[in-house]
């Protein structure tokens, strides 16, 4: 089975499977800075596409609501037109409407034509280093898997680090793509708080041969490491052809590698 990513910019992307369109955290504005409780983000680069040009989707994967990296207000604008919005559960309480709210390992539905549905889990993550916690605050990442026999499920990372938590969900699920967070973002200390190189090769190792679609590298003044650091290492490491890196705006199809 065939998926199609659309990379639209940051942790942007559009995921088209199984007659499903799935949108991860909808970032749209144009550049510019965002000054939250704690930091100063600064945006370096618009959207490869428009809200207009994506259309309707059948739902938002949000990993978290409170930074503007993840949800902007153009962003925020497009979460009234999805008919679903999966998000965290103190996420959808600060969103309200018709956001929806999930701790880690909870799952939910969408039914299409022909049978077809997807599960969706939300799984943990972790947004910086042990301690984090208080000063990030909660973020989700998302499995998404077809009920079309022999498929291999999505990971979405959301914004997390390579932490036990990741490692887990690569236990309970043998997924076939993989999109990392992955440009080593950096605001608050000498530290990431998003996957660095070394962090995405380690969850390229818990996924031994998914194909590894790194998101969320380029296009913020704070992301300390970009795509083409990714492939210098995969390539140096031996798996580069496990890597593909997406031209922002442009469908890309990509197909796993199949169970059994």
């Amino acid at each position: 089975m065939t998926v199609t990513i659309t990379l639209i910019g940051g942790p942007t992307a559009l995921i088209e499977i199984d007659g499903f369109r799935l949108l991860t955290d909808p970032t749209f504005d144009e550049p510019g800075a965002y000054q939250l409780p704690h930091v100063k983000l600064e945006k370096l680069v618009g959207p490869a596409l428009s809200p207009q040009d994506i259309g309707a989707v059948d739902a938002v994967l949000l990993s978290h609501d409170q930074h503007s990296d993840n949800l902007d207000h153009a962003g925020r604008d497009f979460l009234k037109s999805a008919k679903r919005v999966l998000t965290t559960e103190v996420g959808a309480k600060r969103l309200g409407g018709h956001a929806e709210g999930f701790a880690p390992w909870q799952a939910t539905e969408l039914s299409g034509k022909n049978g077809h549905s997807l599960t969706i889990t939300a799984t943990p993550a972790r947004h910086g280093p042990a301690g984090i916690e208080p000063l990030a605050g909660d973020v989700i990442g998302f499995v998404v898997a077809s009920n079309r026999p022999g498929s291999r499920p999505i990971y979405i990372s959301g914004d997390t680090v390579w932490y036990d938590g990741v490692d887990e969900v690569a236990r309970r699920f043998k997924a076939g793509i993989v999109l990392p967070f992955a440009g080593a973002a950096q605001t608050r200390g000498p530290f990431h708080v998003t996957m660095d190189t070394n962090d995405t090769i380690e969850t390229a190792r818990a996924f031994p041969d998914a194909v590894i679609v790194p998101v969320h590298t380029e296009g913020w003044k704070h992301f300390r490491q970009s795509a083409n650091d990714l492939r210098a290492a995969f390539d140096t490491l031996g798996f580069g052809s496990r890597l593909r890196i997406l031209e922002p705006g442009v469908p890309t199809a990509i197909e796993p590698a199949h169970s059994g």
